[in-house]
């Protein structure tokens, strides 16, 4: 029998698309849409501790923040909401950490999440690092949304919710299509959908053709 305690460890990921992703050096490379919709798509919000006949999922949770931000910020590039859409990439790979666990783990989570997220952008021509003025509104869309999951599906009471997340921003009327659990299919299906037409947008803003859209959006069904 080989010696497995002297074997280097392995700190890379299989994914369904075959990409090995490696957590110490990720490379954009190795990084796809599909993997990341699958994977967010399962992971839960609130360890799970929510209601409904399925898990919140963080695919759900990230279309809720893109539309929260959309809300706040009329002017937004179809960019800027790509960043936003892809702003908890990273948990497809190293999962929901809830935040006091976070804490506890300290910088070495943050780094490996910062190496991520970095790979992410790259692999979809975004910016490595996201703009400060663009990071705020994320955080501030992120916060109004973790309210509403938290008070609405993880029996938080509002007083509470208030302490930790701030007031909401948005009133939950705007947002019901995306508080109510979907099943993980539908989920990682709305995902891609939202990814590929942000992605067409985003191509048709840049350039004159709008043929590039169509090309993107064939691709990414395909």
């Amino acid at each position: 029998m080989p010696d497995r305690s002297s074997a280097p460890k392995r700190a890379w990921q299989r994914m369904l698309s075959g990409r090995r992703l490696d957590l110490l050096d990720p490379s954009p490379l190795d990084v796809e849409l599909e993997d990341i919709a699958h994977g967010l798509a399962r992971v839960a919000r609130w360890n799970g501790q929510t209601r409904g006949d399925h898990a919140f999922s963080v695919a759900q949770h990230s279309l809720l923040v893109e539309a929260v931000l959309g809300i706040l910020n009329k002017r937004l590039t179809a960019r800027e909401k790509m960043v936003a859409l892809l702003h908890d990439a990273p948990e497809y790979v190293i999962g929901d950490m809830i935040s006091p666990f976070k804490a506890v783990l300290g910088g070495e989570y943050k780094e490996v999440e910062g190496r991520l997220q970095r790979a992410v952008h790259l692999r979809f021509a975004l910016p490595a690092e996201t703009a400060p003025k663009l990071k705020r509104a994320i955080k501030k869309a992120d916060q109004a949304a973790a309210y509403w999951e938290a008070t609405l599906l993880a029996g938080f009471a509002q007083k509470e919710a208030r302490r930790f997340f701030g007031d909401p921003s948005v009133e939950p009327e705007q947002l019901q299509d995306y508080l109510s659990p979907w099943p993980a299919t539908e989920a990682e299906r709305r995902f891609k959908e939202r990814f590929c037409a942000l992605e067409a947008s985003h191509l048709c803003e840049s350039g004159p053709s709008a043929a590039p859209c169509d090309a993107v959006m064939e691709k990414r069904s395909a």
